[in-house]
């Protein structure tokens, strides 16, 4: 799908929950400045989350609740050096938690990634354009 303008985003964020069925943990790829975390801003407004959203570049791993105290973990791990610092913020007991996961910069964790989960990627085809694929992977 073509995204061009921010204002589209909520419509967006409406079809990737839609799409993404059981899949409770979601990856995005997409370069720095692509729009990831825009995104997931969209799609935790959808969700009803009532904190700011932000990226976790420095924490790592934000939490956000939404009014009805569903938890939603929001991971950012473009500033690890290795799969060791992930594990040391327990990343697998987040990922094993059913808890919705969103995680921006997978490419730094890909052995610790589950079998299944909803890839998300981000392209920029212009200054204000954006293209969004989705794919399940391990259905």
């Amino acid at each position: 799908m073509i995204v061009d303008s921010e204002k589209a985003l909520d419509k967006v964020a409406l079809e990737i929950i839609k799409y993404s069925g059981q899949d409770r943990i979601w990856i995005f790829y997409g370069e720095m400045g692509s729009g990831k975390t825009t995104l997931i801003k969209a799609i935790a407004h959808q969700l009803n989350v009532d904190d700011n959203v932000h990226s976790p570049t420095f924490s790592i791993v934000n939490e956000y609740r939404n009014f009805n105290d569903d938890v939603f973990y929001h991971f950012d791990f473009y500033r690890i050096e290795n799969e060791t610092e992930a594990m040391d913020i327990g990343i697998e007991e987040y990922l094993d938690s059913g808890d919705l996961c969103f995680i921006e910069w997978p490419q730094k964790i890909p052995s610790l990634l589950p079998e299944k989960f909803l890839k998300i990627e981000i392209r920029i085809t212009s200054n204000t354009s954006r293209e969004i694929n989705l794919s399940h992977h391990g259905n």
